[in-house]
């Protein structure tokens, strides 16, 4: 037996599926393959996400690859999934919940703090952009988008003072030399889902039990958390929304960022973990009613 498992051709694409499958074997026994395939998010680079249709782009086309038989599952960050799935498909398992910051890459490694008068740095996030001018209201935020590599280059290219990327992503990509600075999620609330993996499946896959047996709880348990709180206040890629859920022991800390009416709204709240999607809720209401 042998597993396909699909995914982006980025670098950090493959290197996440190369994390489940080795989840996979280490638990069964079982190899797996992958399938690459590109997404129309990859291909369109020259345009905001906002403008082509938001971060669904990222998984349309392994959806369509899961559908008709061509995989077994798909891996996913859990930030470039949507809260609402077609009805055939779901998440067997949330895994891999890796350091969920965002960190501040420096061209000359100048750190954030450092930076001159109207520096200049890339990011695509509206949330990204937001955060940054709450710490640097002097900062000018361009438009950047592309895998890691992409960013790098464009940073050179483009002669930007830095730019903003997921601590996670680097991390797995054996690139952490690179970060310049660590923001923590105080300063920055993390995009929901970030440093988390997903497994895709059919819901009526054969295979269901090996990737529903690789589930992380308490990693779901986050991830959901904040998950619930952004499908509360309807958010998708043209918010400027971010959240960040942990533990202590069975009490979950749920931090929510928002912008609403042109305001940018910070709060958190504190409960159960087996009220994690409540949480998310309760929370979206607290923002909602200022």
């Amino acid at each position: 037996m042998k597993l396909t498992i699909a995914t982006r051709k980025s670098k950090l694409a493959q290197v996440q599926t190369e994390i489940v499958m080795k989840l996979i074997e280490d638990k069964y026994g079982i190899l797996s393959e992958k399938l690459l395939m590109e997404t129309l998010g990859d291909k369109i680079l020259n345009k905001s996400l906002n403008d082509i249709g938001g971060k669904g782009l990222f998984v349309k086309e392994i959806e369509e690859a899961l559908l008709h038989d061509k995989a077994d599952a798909a891996v996913h960050s859990m930030k470039d999934v949507p809260y609402e799935l077609p009805p055939m498909f779901e998440i067997a398992a949330v895994v891999s919940k890796d350091d969920p910051r965002d960190v501040f890459v420096g061209r000359d490694g100048i750190p954030f703090k450092k930076l001159r008068q109207g520096a200049v740095i890339g990011t695509s996030s509206s949330r990204r952009a937001a955060e940054l001018k709450l710490l640097r209201a002097d900062i000018k935020v361009v438009p950047i988008r592309g895998n890691v590599q992409t960013r790098l280059k464009k940073m050179e290219e483009q002669n930007l003072d830095g730019i903003i990327l997921a601590a996670a992503g680097l991390k797995r990509l054996g690139k952490e030399e690179i970060i310049t600075n660590y923001f923590s999620t105080e300063e920055m609330v993390p995009a929901v889902g970030q440093g988390v993996l997903g497994i895709e499946i059919k819901k009526e896959s054969p295979n269901k039990d090996i990737f529903i047996k690789l589930d992380d709880f308490k990693s779901r348990c986050c991830a959901y958390a904040e998950r619930s709180f952004m499908k509360a206040l309807n958010g998708d890629c043209h918010s400027t929304l971010g959240a960040y859920a942990e533990l202590q022991g069975e009490i979950m800390h749920l931090t929510g960022f928002f912008e609403l009416n042109g305001k940018l709204i910070k709060k958190d709240i504190d409960g159960s973990i087996e009220d994690h999607i409540g949480l998310g809720q309760k929370l979206a209401k607290k923002i909602l009613e200022g």
